[in-house]
């Protein structure tokens, strides 16, 4: 939970600390995209922009892109290093899929790398517990305080 929302995930995947679900896509490839409790926090998502092209390779934690929405305005990290595959250029026009379809049509990109800093389902729910009070915070304005 999420306060009073109810932030649920597959449990079929991958997550990244960064609160990105991770979806084998076979030879240590993954397509990720923004879990519940990501898309909860930002709401609605309106655009999104890309700094690298597919076929890059990135570094973990690397600035690949930027997203706004009604809620915030955000760079996109890399959760993992390696080749960026491919990006879901359907989302340039229209992100929307983002709010509506996040486990589906709203995947961002693929990564082709080493899924060791990856979580568990239950590890990123363990994740999810430890950040909770800050999250409180920041959704409240109150991080400064």
């Amino acid at each position: 939970m999420m306060g009073q929302f109810k932030a649920a995930f597959p449990v079929d995947r991958l997550y990244a600390k960064n609160h990105m679900w991770a979806q084998p896509q076979g030879d240590d490839c993954f397509r990720f995209g923004f879990s519940a409790y990501a898309v909860r926090l930002l709401q609605d998502v309106y655009f999104l922009e890309w700094d690298v092209d597919a076929g890059a390779t990135i570094r973990e934690r690397q600035k690949i892109g930027f997203i706004e929405s009604s809620k915030a305005e955000s760079d996109l990290f890399a959760p993992l290093a390696g080749e960026l595959t491919a990006l879901n250029e359907e989302l340039l026009a229209d992100p929307s899929a983002v709010n509506t379809d996040k486990y589906g049509r709203g995947w961002l990109f693929e990564i082709r790398g080493p899924a060791d800093t990856l979580l568990s389902p239950e590890n990123y729910l363990a994740h999810l517990e430890s950040v909770w009070e800050t999250t409180q915070r920041t959704i409240k304005g109150q991080l400064n305080e």
